[in-house]
């Protein structure tokens, strides 16, 4: 997911280097959304992964 974030916001700067503002600005969108994805299920797999039944 990660992954996708960092291709997205490539997309999105060679996008806007071309003139593209509206294709930039969606991928760019997208790209932000993604990263907020990502970083909210990180942080829930750090919470719920270390738990272990004794």
């Amino acid at each position: 997911m990660l992954g996708l974030t960092v291709s997205l916001l490539v997309i999105a700067l060679i996008a806007a280097l071309l003139g593209f503002t509206g294709i930039a600005g969606a991928a760019a969108g997208i790209a932000k959304i993604v990263f907020v994805i990502f970083l909210v299920l990180f942080v829930v797999s750090l919470l719920f992964g270390r738990r272990t039944s004794i």
